[in-house]
């Protein structure tokens, strides 16, 4: 779309339903962003920072981040509350090609990537009940094998395509279902950890001293790189917040709704994470052994298959306590995957819309949905579910995750400039402090994960320069119809 011809007009003549309150929009962002990283990560975090002060700091840290990117991010909904959200920030500052590359990026990388990973850590916790789910899978004569987390992964998927593939209105209900039963599930978390049931040995092994809580076992220089690689965990456990405004178009209220959805619904998510961690410090000792026989000898940095938040209710209530959590990571991440599948596909419907997709995604179903959008991204996040572990898969999606969030919180300058007329509704809260610190963290950390991650780092930059290639290929390609 040429600059002279930007219009900030839901699109809505496509047959998009405006069905979307502001409650369901605020659980699209809070149940995008709770899934599974928040009960796994912080074993991850430990283990590289090495002492209480610095896990909850990388919390913190990343949700100082989040919020000053979606404070960012609400002026943009506001002032173009359209179909595809962020593709379209970017489009409108930077040009076509940007905006392609970050759909590109999103559906190979960002949003598919982040639907695996959830789904493998949801067939994960399905292993503390059901054993299928942690063992291998063999078919046929041939000696086809493959883990039951991954088969467990891609039914997921599968069905939540399904469902979504039946209208807006089954997968709002299932999102704000879920979402509402897993922001319990963290308050549980907290009040039994922090107020019923503390353990006091972990209490006094994490803040019985100075020294306990703040140790962190390396060189300033060793720490602070340590620091920005354990990130990856906590970024990711509050990433998504901005697949909120994919969903633009089908928002009944978009220029008020959209920036409270964010605002609001990332605040909550972030003060409970902080909270729940510390809930953890308050049942498990953050670094325990490899080899402890016992769930609080292990600790946090050691917890079984990093299932943290398992251990610790079952330091509470024994197995009975895992097995409860179990449960409820599964409902959590079952509601984040199905946020990230019902708003992913609107990034690839308004690709379509711009000519620079196939055609086919942007057809709506008899439900008014993207359904050929929906089936490509179910296919392809079932693709990465085998494509390695949950980490690698963080470290994929984060990386590249954070170079388009730099890109679209500087758009806010760069429209600030060349829309200086446009109508915005709410103008970043902080301007320009709060948003140049966002690009400044975010760009500090991209840095520091090409040096101390570069094998999936450098493949995630490769991934998005690839794209260049393939835009020019869609432009001319005569399976694309420009609208």
């Amino acid at each position: 779309m040429p600059a002279a011809e930007f219009d900030a007009t839901p699109i809505r003549s496509s047959g998009l339903r405006a069905g979307l309150s502001l409650f369901d929009s605020a659980t699209i962002v809070a149940g995008s962003m709770i899934g599974s990283g928040i009960f796994i990560v912080s074993a991850d975090i430990v283990r590289k920072v090495g002492s209480p002060a610095a896990l909850l700091a990388a919390w913190a840290v990343a949700g100082l981040m989040t919020i000053a990117g979606a404070l960012a991010f609400a002026e943009l909904a506001a002032m173009m509350p359209q179909a595809g959200g962020q593709y379209v920030y970017l489009r409108e500052a930077y040009g076509q090609l940007w905006a392609f590359l970050f759909g590109w990026t999103l559906l190979l990388v960002i949003q598919a990537g982040t639907i695996a990973a959830v789904a493998v850590a949801f067939a994960r916790f399905a292993g503390v009940m059901w054993p299928i789910f942690g063992s291998e899978l063999w078919f046929g004569a041939s000696g086809i094998g493959f883990s039951g987390e991954r088969i467990g992964a891609i039914g997921v998927i599968a069905l939540l395509t399904a469902a979504n593939l039946r209208g807006l209105n089954l997968g709002r209900i299932v999102q704000n279902l879920f979402t509402t039963a897993k922001i319990l599930s963290l308050l549980m978390i907290v009040v039994v950890g922090c107020v019923l049931f503390p353990n006091s040995l972990a209490v006094h092994a994490n803040f019985g001293s100075a020294k306990a809580f703040f140790a962190a076992g390396t060189t300033h220089a060793g720490f602070m790189a340590a620091f920005g690689a354990a990130m990856v965990g906590s970024l990711f456990s509050a990433d998504a917040w901005s697949s909120v405004t994919f969903t633009a178009a089908e928002v009944r209220n978009p220029r008020r709704d959209l920036p409270l959805a964010l605002v609001f619904g990332s605040g909550v998510v972030i003060v409970l994470y902080v909270l729940t961690n510390i809930a953890y410090l308050c049942e498990l000792p953050a670094v325990g052994s490899a080899h402890g026989l016992t769930v609080i000898a292990r600790g946090i940095s050691h917890a079984q298959s990093d299932r943290v938040a398992s251990a610790a209710m079952e330091v509470v209530w024994g197995r009975a306590g895992a097995t409860l959590t179990a449960i409820l990571v599964m409902i959590s991440g079952f509601g984040c995957a199905n946020g990230l599948i019902l708003t992913g596909a609107r990034v690839i419907y308004a690709m379509a819309h711009d000519g620079v997709f196939i055609a086919a995604a942007r057809r709506l179903n008899r439900n008014q949905v993207p359904a050929f959008a929906l089936i490509v991204q179910g296919i392809w996040s079932s693709v990465l579910t085998v494509s390695g572990t949950y980490s690698d898969l963080l470290d994929y999606v984060i990386f590249a995750q954070l170079m388009f969030y730099v890109l679209t919180v500087t758009a806010v300058f760069v429209l600030r400039r060349t829309r200086a007329d446009a109508v915005r509704p709410y103008r970043t809260w902080g301007y320009p402090i709060v948003p140049s610190v966002y690009i400044v963290a975010a760009a500090a950390l991209m840095l520091d994960l090409l040096v101390v991650k570069p094998r999936l780092t450098w493949s995630g930059l490769a991934i998005v320069a690839a794209g260049a290639l393939v835009y020019a290929l869609m432009k001319s390609g005569s399976a694309i119809e420009p609208t």
